[in-house]
């Protein structure tokens, strides 16, 4: 049975802006794509929330997140997210940037 899924305002507009972001520097049919992938491992995790790697920062507003890769080509990409009674999407951001600091910090734009 699917997890009731739940996605942050801080991940839409994540997926928002990064959806900008392929139109700007790509065009519609990645940007499509993109938006694609991303709802798609949502349904994944929905049905398996335990797929995505625990993740262990040291700030205590970060306990208990997992995350996991969006599918190819963009799996440059991570979705964070916390399981439960429910599947709560916390973040889809580029997993080189400074996790634990962006996790926290509100998205730009």
């Amino acid at each position: 049975m699917s997890l009731e899924i739940s996605i942050s305002s801080r991940a839409e507009l994540d997926m928002t802006q990064q959806y900008r972001w392929y139109l700007e520097h790509a065009d519609a049919d990645v940007a499509e794509r993109y938006l694609l992938a991303v709802h798609a491992t949502i349904q994944i995790l929905a049905d398996k929330p335990d797929l995505g790697r625990l993740r262990h920062f040291t700030a205590p507003e970060l306990a208990h997140i997992r995350s996991l890769q969006l599918r190819r080509p963009f799996d440059q990409h991570l979705l964070f997210y916390r399981d439960g009674t429910s599947l709560f999407i916390e973040r889809v951001i580029h997993g080189a940037r400074d996790l634990p600091r962006r996790l926290i910090e509100e998205p730009e734009g």
